[in-house]
C-alpha cells in the first residue's frame, strides 16, 4: 500500500505515517532503507495478518472466502470499527485462513483469493483462485497531497483493465480513463463531465483477464477515484481525512461480486407493487384542482397511473410539513379521492425546517425543545436559507433526532393517507454561498448504536447526512406502520443507503444526451446496490420536445422505476403533450409495462433477496464477453439487459434517423413483440487492436451475432433470450386493479430454459413470513423437436389473483399436434391454438396448485 503527504520525504515508513495524520513524519523520513525494512513486522492471525511500521499498523482480515478488509490505523491501534454502510453481522464475520510466509513477503489464502504482504514496504496484492492478480500496491508512489490529514492509496492498472460503478456518474458507463471525486452536490441541469453530483457510493467493479471483482473503500469524507486520468496506469484512491478502510470482493463472475456487496451492505429496501407502477409528478401543479385535472385526465384518456407526485407547490411558504390552505382547500379529501380511484400521493418533504419561532410551527418548535439541530462550530443552532427562507437542519446522525423526525410524518402518514415521500435537497442544499452545502466545521452529534458519542464535523458527515435522512424518514413510516413497506425517495446518499427506498438521478435536463446517458447511470445506480432507480422521464430542466418525449418513455418503460417530472419552467410533459400521435404510442408502452408487471415483480423481489440489480448491464449476465473477454457493454453502449430474460436495445444516438446495429450476445434471442426468432443476422464486426476491423465466424448459436435496426419513433427494439419464461398479465389501469383472466406464461425455448413468477400481496412484510406465492418455470426441447413446459408447485402461502394459466410457447415454424406428458392425461383434452403469423402454441390451464409437465408434439 502506498500513501503519502507532502513534505515526508520517500521512505515508506515517513509516508505510511504522514498519510495517516502521524506527527512524527520527519523521524521516519530520515531512516536508511534497511532500519525501515528491519522496523517492519507481521504478526499471523486465524483471519488474516496484521503488518506493523513503527505506530503505523494495518490488518487485512477474511470475511468470507471471497471478501477481504484492509485497514490502516495509527499509534499501534486500527481506527474505530464502526460504519454507516456495512452491517455489522458482516464486519464481525471472519474465516479462517491459511498462512504462508516467503522471504519477500507473508500472506494467506482462502477458497477463493490470496493475499501477499510485501515484507519491503507493506505493498498489498490480491489474486484470485485462478491466479490473476486483482489488485496491486505500487511501491514508493509519492504523491503531494496538501489536505492535511489525507490519504492516497495508488495500485497498479492492468493493461486490459476496465472499472463500473461509483453511483450516479454522468458519462460512459465504463470509468477507465476517468476520475471521479465523491462530494454530495446539488447540480441542477448538469452536463456531461460535470462532477461531483448527488451521491457519494464508494463501490466499483473492476475487469482484468477475463474475471470480475470488488472494491468498496468505506470513507465518508470527501473521496477522488482516478482511475489513468492524471497518470498512466494508476489507480488512485485519495481522500481528505478519515480511516484507510476499504474491502476487496473476488469474484471472477460479476454476479458474485454483486451478491457479496449485497452480503456487507445490504440488499434494497423491497418496494410496494405500486412502485413498478407510472407515476407523474412536476414542480409546477400550484393548485388542487392542477393535480385533479391531472388524475382524471390519465383515467379519461385510458393512460394507467400508480401515483401522483406532489412537489413543493403545495406547502404553505415552503415549509415542510405543512399544507397551504388557499391553493389545497381540501387536501386531505384529494388523496382520499385518488386512493379511491387507486392512485397513491406521494409528497416531497425536504429536511429543511424554517427558523420560525412563536409561530405554532411544530416542526420548529418540537426541534428546538428537543435540541434536534445541527450547529454552528461556535455552537449555535446553524441557520442558512433554502425554500422557506431562513431554515434549520436536522441532526440525523442523533439516533434520537431521526425518531424525532418519523413522528413528523403522523399527520400526512396516518391521517391523510399519503403513501409515500419524497426527501430531497438532503445534499444537504444551501441557497446563496458558492459551496452550495454547509460549513465544513459546523457540528454534528454522534449519538448513534454501534458508535461511540462524539463531535464530528460536517466534513465527515457531509456526504452521510442524505443518506441518514433517507433512514430517518424510513423508520420513522416503520414505526408508524411496522407491517407497512415504506416507499421513500431520496435524492442524496451514501453506500448503503439501497437498505432504505428509491433514488433518482436528479435534476438532469430536457437533451437527448440526457436521454442516451441515462441508461449507463441507472446502471451504475443498480451496481451500487440501489436497484430502484429512475431518470426524470422528458428531463426536468428544460423542455422536451415531442419526439424527446415519446422516445424517453419508451426506454423509461423498461427500468426500474418510471417517473415523468419536470420543473416549473418547462413546458407541460404530461403522455398526451403533442397531440394524439404520441399519446397513441406512449399508451401503448406503458400498457406495455403494466403487461409485464408480473415479470417486473419477480425481478424486483430477486434484487430485494439477493442484492442482483433489475436493471443490468450486459456483463452481468454474459461474463464470458467478446473476443478476449472484454465486457460486452463496451461495444454496445445503450444494451442493457432487464433481469436475466430481455434484452432492450435503445439507438445509440436516440435522435438520430441512421440505422444502427444491435449486439446480440450467444446463445438465440426472440423478438418482444413479436415473438418470433430474431431473422436477419450478420456475423459480429468489431474494431479491434490498431484500427483493425475484425468479422467473427459464423459458429451459429454459439456465437453472438449482430442485427441491423433502422430506428422509427413508435418502436423500441427488445429481446427476448432463448431459454426464458416471461410471466404477463391482462392489462390493467393501476396496481391496485385486479387483472382479468388467465397469467399468461411465455415460453421461449432454448438452452437452460427457466423462469419464475413471484407474487405477494404487494405491500406488507407477510412475505418475510411465508406469505408470499413463487412458482418456479422450466421448459425443454426435446429429442424429436417437441417442447416440454414445467409449471412447479408453488411455494409460500400466500394466493395470487391468478386461477389459470394461459401458456405461450414461441419458436414453432407449424402447428403442434397436442399435449401428451402429466399434463394432458386428464379426462378431457387440452385444446392447442396455433398463431401462424406468431410462430407460437397456446393453450390454458388450471393454477391447481401441483406441479404439471405439458408437452407439445411437434
Amino acid at each position: 500500500m502506498a500513501l503519502s503527504m507532502m513534505g515526508c520525504g520517500s521512505r515508506i515508513g515517513a509516508l505510511l505515517a504522514s498519510a495517516l495524520g502521524l506527527s512524527p513524519c520527519v523521524a521516519y523520513a530520515s531512516a536508511p532503507e534497511t532500519a525501515t525494512a528491519a522496523a517492519s513486522a507481521f504478526h499471523v492471525l486465524s483471519t488474516g495478518i496484521e503488518w506493523q511500521h513503527g505506530p503505523v499498523v494495518m490488518r487485512i482480515t477474511v470475511l468470507r472466502d471471497d471478501v477481504v478488509r484492509v485497514r490502516i490505523g495509527r499509534n499501534g491501534a486500527l481506527p474505530e470499527d464502526a460504519s454507516w454502510a456495512a452491517l455489522p453481522a458482516a464486519r464481525r464475520a471472519s474465516v479462517a485462513v491459511t498462512g504462508f510466509s516467503t522471504a519477500d513477503a507473508a500472506g494467506f489464502s482462502t477458497g477463493a483469493m490470496k493475499v501477499s504482504v510485501a515484507r519491503r514496504d507493506g505493498g498489498v496484492t490480491v489474486t484470485d483462485r485462478t491466479g490473476r492478480v486483482l489488485l496491486s500496491d505500487l511501491d514508493g508512489a509519492v504523491l503531494p497531497d496538501r489536505r492535511g490529514a489525507g490519504f492516497t492509496i495508488t495500485k497498479a492498472i492492468p493493461d486490459d483493465a476496465h472499472y463500473f460503478g461509483l453511483g450516479d456518474k454522468f458519462g460512459p458507463l465504463d470509468r477507465l480513463g476517468r476520475s471521479f471525486v465523491m462530494w454530495n452536490t446539488d447540480s441542477y441541469g448538469y452536463q456531461e463531465g460535470q462532477d461531483p453530483l448527488y451521491k457519494d457510493i464508494p463501490f466499483f467493479i473492476g475487469y482484468t483477464k477475463g474475471g470480475y471483482y470488488g472494491v468498496f473503500l468505506d470513507n465518508s469524507w470527501r473521496t477522488s477515484f482516478d482511475f489513468g486520468k492524471a497518470r498512466r496506469g494508476e489507480l488512485t484512491i485519495g481522500a481528505d481525512g478519515g480511516p484507510v478502510d476499504y474491502y476487496v470482493l473476488a469474484g471472477p463472475d460479476p454476479g458474485d461480486v454483486e451478491r457479496a456487496y449485497a452480503w456487507l451492505t445490504g440488499t434494497p429496501a423491497m418496494q410496494p407493487l405500486w412502485a413498478l407502477g407510472f407515476q407523474q409528478s412536476r414542480w409546477g401543479y400550484p393548485t388542487e384542482r392542477d393535480v385533479r385535472s391531472v388524475v382524471a385526465r390519465y383515467r379519461h384518456d385510458r393512460i394507467p397511473l400508480d401515483a401522483i407526485w406532489l412537489d413543493i407547490d403545495y406547502q404553505q411558504h415552503f415549509r415542510p410539513f405543512t399544507v397551504d390552505p388557499g391553493t389545497f382547500p381540501t387536501f386531505g379529501r384529494m388523496v382520499a379521492d385518488f386512493t379511491a380511484q387507486r392512485v397513491h400521493t406521494v409528497a416531497i418533504t425536504d429536511l429543511h425546517i424554517a427558523d420560525l419561532p412563536n409561530a405554532g410551527y411544530a416542526p420548529y418548535d418540537s426541534g428546538m425543545a428537543q435540541d434536534r439541530f445541527v450547529k454552528t462550530g461556535a455552537g449555535q443552532p446553524y441557520v442558512a436559507p433554502v425554500w422557506p427562507g431562513p431554515t434549520l437542519f436536522p441532526d440525523f446522525t442523533q439516533a434520537a433526532t431521526r425518531a424525532w423526525w418519523g413522528t413528523l410524518y403522523r399527520q400526512f402518514y396516518l391521517e391523510d393517507g399519503i403513501a409515500g415521500f419524497w426527501n430531497d435537497m438532503d445534499e444537504p442544499a444551501i441557497f446563496e454561498t458558492p459551496t452550495k452545502t454547509m460549513p465544513l466545521d459546523n457540528r454534528h452529534r454522534i449519538d448513534e448504536p454501534g458508535f461511540a458519542s462524539r463531535v464530528a464535523f460536517h466534513r465527515e458527515i457531509h456526504n452521510l447526512y442524505g443518506m441518514q435522512n433517507h433512514r430517518a424518514t424510513y423508520e420513522g413510516l416503520l414505526a408508524l406502520k411496522p407491517d407497512e413497506r415504506p416507499f421513500v425517495m431520496t435524492r442524496a446518499t451514501y453506500a448503503g443507503g439501497q437498505r432504505y427506498g428509491v433514488t433518482w438521478t436528479g435534476d438532469n435536463s430536457s437533451t437527448w444526451n440526457h436521454l442516451r446517458l441515462t441508461i449507463p447511470m441507472l446502471e451504475s445506480l443498480g451496481l451500487g446496490g440501489f436497484t430502484f432507480s429512475g431518470a426524470d422521464i422528458g428531463g426536468f430542466a428544460g423542455s422536451a420536445s415531442a419526439d424527446l418525449l415519446t422516445r424517453w418513455i419508451e426506454v423509461a418503460t423498461f427500468t426500474p422505476i418510471a417517473r415523468d417530472h419536470s420543473d416549473e419552467q418547462s413546458l407541460p410533459q404530461e403522455p398526451w403533450i403533442g397531440g394524439r400521435r404520441h399519446e397513441d404510442i406512449r399508451r401503448r408502452f406503458i400498457e406495455a409495462r403494466y403487461r409485464l408487471l408480473p415479470y417486473l415483480y419477480t425481478v424486483a423481489e430477486e434484487a430485494a433477496r439477493t442484492g442482483l440489480p433489475m436493471m443490468r448491464p450486459l456483463f452481468l449476465e454474459f461474463p464470458e464477453g467478446l473476443l478476449d473477454g472484454t465486457p460486452l457493454d463496451l461495444a454496445t453502449g445503450s444494451q442493457f439487459m432487464l433481469g436475466r430474460a430481455l434484452m432492450v436495445a435503445a439507438p445509440p444516438t436516440p435522435e438520430s434517423p441512421g440505422p444502427y446495429s444491435v449486439i446480440l450476445p450467444a446463445g438465440g434471442w426472440y423478438e418482444y413483440w413479436t415473438g418470433r426468432p430474431v431473422g436477419g443476422l450478420r456475423p459480429l464486426s468489431l474494431w479491434g487492436a490498431g484500427g483493425l476491423f475484425i468479422t467473427l465466424k459464423d459458429t451459429g448459436p454459439a456465437a453472438p451475432h449482430m442485427v441491423s435496426i433502422t430506428p422509427r419513433l413508435d418502436q423500441l427494439p427488445v429481446y427476448v433470450r432463448a431459454g426464458s419464461i416471461i410471466p404477463r398479465q391482462p392489462l390493467v389501469q393501476s396496481t391496485g386493479e385486479t387483472p382479468r383472466g388467465p397469467l399468461e406464461i411465455d415460453v421461449y425455448p432454448g438452452a437452460n430454459c427457466q423462469g419464475s413468477v413471484y407474487a405477494d400481496d404487494g405491500h406488507s412484510f407477510a412475505f418475510r413470513q411465508g406469505v408470499y406465492s413463487r412458482v418456479a418455470l422450466s421448459c425443454t426441447v426435446e429429442a424429436d423437436h417437441g417442447v416440454a413446459v414445467t409449471i412447479g408447485r408453488p411455494e409460500g402461502s400466500f394466493q395470487p389473483w391468478w386461477r389459470s394459466y394461459r401458456v405461450v410457447v414461441h419458436g414453432f415454424d407449424h402447428a403442434p399436434h397436442g399435449i401428451g406428458g402429466n399434463g394432458g392425461n386428464g379426462t378431457r383434452p387440452i385444446p392447442v391454438a396455433y398463431d401462424g403469423a406468431a410462430g407460437s402454441a397456446q393453450f390454458t390451464v388450471s393454477a391447481d396448485g401441483a406441479a404439471n409437465t405439458y408437452r407439445l408434439r411437434p
